[in-house]
């Protein structure tokens, strides 16, 4: 299975997963971001819990690394999981890898076996890497200390989930960019009712989007009701 993807220069990523997008980000996490993107530096770390934007910002970065005319390999783990080690691909001088959902492969020695002598080539040739995963080096449960004495040495970020007011800001810079306007009452009232977990959030927001423009409608409470009933009925 060879399911690494190099990022083609002028892909289109999705329009709310940019650098300038993130709300919320820890001191200094997004200037530090631009600069990996623009080839500084040998790598970094993302450590977050589910929703806390991790891959927000590997696809952001990669993004920006493209502006600048960089070649990109963006790597899912966490769908890849096993078969990590078939989709690895042959390091290469100048390109930024980034490795999504780390987690996946903690514990699968031969997959970290072969993660180890991949961050090995990248940083022998000269390319960048970043990581992300849902907890810091040492709490991942590595089996293989090699791979995560190398992980422990890269500048991290650490992210925290987004409180309600920043779920709200999210919400809004996303209607925002559509041309929509979203009443706080239905804001309000969406977080309340319908979960906090970004994720969720984001994908109820699509279909939302989509009613709206189907309806000619802006995003106000009664509107929520009766889009939200309607499904559930």
């Amino acid at each position: 299975m060879s399911a690494s993807r190099q990022l083609p220069l002028g892909l289109k990523y999705p329009p709310d997963q940019r650098l300038e997008n993130f709300v919320a980000a820890p001191p200094a996490a997004l200037a530090q971001l631009q600069m990996l993107s623009l080839g500084e530096g040998a790598g970094l770390y993302l450590a977050g819990g589910s929703g806390s934007g991790k891959t927000h910002l590997a696809l952001a970065v990669c993004s920006e690394a493209e502006k600048h005319g960089r070649a990109v390999h963006y790597l899912p783990v966490t769908v890849l999981g096993e078969y990590l080690e078939d989709a690895l691909p042959v390091a290469q001088s100048g390109v930024l890898y980034a490795l999504d959902g780390l987690e996946k492969i903690a514990g699968m020695r031969a997959q970290e076996v072969a993660l180890f002598n991949f961050h090995n080539a990248v940083r022998d040739r000269g390319g960048q890497l970043l990581y992300s995963a849902a907890e810091t080096v040492e709490h991942l449960g590595l089996v293989l200390p090699d791979l995560e004495s190398r992980l422990a040495q890269l500048p991290r970020i650490v992210l925290t989930l987004a409180d309600d007011a920043a779920r709200a800001q999210i919400l809004r810079l996303r209607a925002a960019r559509r041309g929509l306007q979203f009443d706080d009452a239905a804001i309000d009232w969406l977080l309340k009712h319908h979960g906090r977990d970004l994720h969720g959030l984001a994908q109820l927001f699509e279909r939302l989007d989509r009613e709206s423009l189907a309806a000619q409608r802006r995003l106000t409470l009664p509107f929520l009701r009766q889009v939200l009933a309607a499904s559930s009925s």
